[in-house]
């Protein structure tokens, strides 16, 4: 397989956001009534727009999910954002080592909505490599685990799906780029704990790594298959 285009998640992926956006989260689920632990706001969240999520929401906090609450969580959750989000490690250097190889053929598909995804590569010094080149979940009838963001991210490319590389690092962002029929390689760092390979592999990763330095390794690269 021949990859000519790679497609990466943002949250996660090239940005450490998650802890940010969820300790947010669950603060204002807990001011509705609904108390989750860090770790159980991750494994509920994680991956997925909070608006999606509307009906579960409602039926644990017995309360309806506001346009108005959604816009205080995204104020919060931006200027929580803007103080501390960082990049990934290693990620600066492996987007520009892809970026590089490809020709400038890759894209930020995430299913946050565009200012969360714009914030953070500004902040973190990677927009230079995606700007014109960025797509939203929140801009199309579907986000993830929907495959429409990495399908919009393909098209805009002038690449077929089948002929990219989509690096996720979360099970709906993994079954997304499945769906939409690419090879999707995870990323898996220690932190994420010892059952999430396991969970992304099962979701259909062909390839699991654990430090964006591997991206270096290049396993997608344009002429090279991808190692299981």
């Amino acid at each position: 397989m021949k990859f000519d285009a790679v497609l990466f998640d943002c949250d996660g992926v090239l940005v450490d956001s998650e802890l940010i956006t969820n300790g947010v989260l669950r603060d204002m689920l807990e001011e509705l009534g609904w108390k989750l632990s860090p770790a159980e706001c991750m494994r509920l969240f994680v991956g997925k727009a909070v608006k999606d999520e509307r009906a579960l929401i409602e039926a644990q906090t017995g309360q309806p999910l506001t346009e108005e609450w959604l816009v205080h969580f995204r104020e919060r959750r931006n200027e929580g954002l803007m103080k501390r989000v960082k990049p990934i490690r290693g990620a600066i250097d492996a987007v520009a080592l892809v970026h590089q190889r490809f020709q400038g053929r890759i894209a930020c598909a995430s299913g946050a909505d565009r200012f969360k995804v714009d914030l953070q590569l500004e902040k973190c010094g990677l927009m230079p490599y995606f700007k014109g080149r960025i797509f939203s979940g929140h801009e199309l009838p579907r986000s993830k685990p929907a495959p429409d963001v990495y399908l919009a991210a393909a098209a805009a490319l002038g690449v077929p799906p089948d002929r990219c590389a989509v690096i996720e690092d979360t099970v709906t962002g993994v079954t997304a780029g499945v769906a939409a029929g690419a090879t999707v390689f995870g990323y898996s760092p220690p932190e994420a704990g010892h059952d999430a390979p396991g969970a992304l592999r099962a979701a259909g990763a062909a390839w699991i790594f654990d430090d964006m330095k591997q991206l270096a390794d290049a396993p997608f690269s344009a002429g090279i298959s991808p190692r299981a």
